[in-house]
């Protein structure tokens, strides 16, 4: 949404962006913690980075590198077979260029949303949308009926805006009628969904059973990814720690949601998942530590 409302700005076009978090992100998000004795830890607790391979993006990601908004993330990464206890191909997961935002992933979306001809609006969710026929234009207004005015053009980047399950959280219809846009109902389904948790781990010393900085997980029922967050560059990184985010299998989160509902979870829940999910980690044999920090966040 921030890369679409930038480009079109660029263009001469206004654009009015909204967004229902505290800030710009989603899923590239950062979440800053910070520990009884005050520490502070920040995780990239969302996409952990981003790879490129349309040539246009390159050009955009260029520009983004010029800037200091994103660096390439030089480490190493492989594969963790559960089963053998053993990394194995440390060149196929690290064949393509890893870009990361600095000095956190959430840096791009900050910076692109108070480009000129953007303005940001956040913690306003959509509630409806209808479009006016008789002036060809958009009316849009919060979920708590505010109006928020009239727009020629609308990009939703949540298929939530059309999805049932809205009415679940909300009690309320979904924002856009698809009665009215029915061509838009397949290609709206068509959009995957894959929740996930994300484990965020703080040590207080490295692993040092663990060669690379990035792996995949073969073989494991609920942990797909492990990310050293701290080697990325331009990290605020407290003095000897290192801090790991983990990310779950979506058939792990599924079923975990499925059993506890759509709604936010609560902290009980969170911590139940985040046990897990670390002996898992601490399964694994590379002789995991007890970690000085650990939350889970559900996506």
């Amino acid at each position: 949404g921030a890369v679409c409302a930038s480009l079109l700005a660029a263009r001469g076009v206004a654009v009015t962006l909204f967004d229902s978090g505290r800030g710009p992100g989603g899923r590239m998000a950062q979440r800053r913690e910070v520990m009884d004795d005050g520490t502070e830890l920040r995780f990239d607790h969302g996409a952990p980075y981003f790879t490129v391979s349309n040539d246009e993006v390159v050009r955009v990601v260029g520009g983004w590198e010029a800037r200091g908004l994103v660096a390439e993330w030089k480490a190493m990464f492989a594969c963790f077979d559960r089963e053998t206890g053993k990394f194995r191909d440390f060149d196929k997961e690290g064949t393509m260029k890893k870009y990361v935002g600095v000095p956190g992933m959430n840096s791009i979306c900050k910076s692109l949303c108070q480009e000129d001809g953007v303005v940001s609006k956040f913690g306003v969710t959509i509630g409806k949308m209808d479009w006016l026929q008789d002036r060809s234009s958009w009316s849009l207004a919060s979920l708590d009926g505010k109006d928020l005015g009239s727009f020629d053009f609308v990009v939703a980047t949540d298929k939530n805006i059309a999805s049932q399950k809205v009415s679940g959280l909300t009690g309320k219809p979904p924002p856009l009628d698809l009665s009215v846009f029915p061509h838009l109902s397949a290609m709206i389904q068509d959009i995957p969904v894959r929740p996930c948790f994300a484990l965020m781990l703080a040590f207080s010393e490295p692993l040092a059973m663990v060669p690379v900085q990035g792996f995949s997980f073969y073989n494991s029922d609920s942990l797909s990814w492990a990310f050293c967050d701290s080697s990325k560059p331009g990290r605020h990184v407290p003095p000897n720690s290192q801090s790991w985010v983990l990310r779950s299998t979506t058939e792990y989160a599924s079923k975990v949601i499925d059993s506890m509902g759509p709604r936010k979870p609560s902290a009980d829940a969170l911590a139940k998942v985040a046990e897990e999910l670390f002996r898992e980690f601490q399964a694994t044999g590379l002789n995991i530590p007890q970690p000085i920090f650990m939350k889970a966040h559900r996506w």
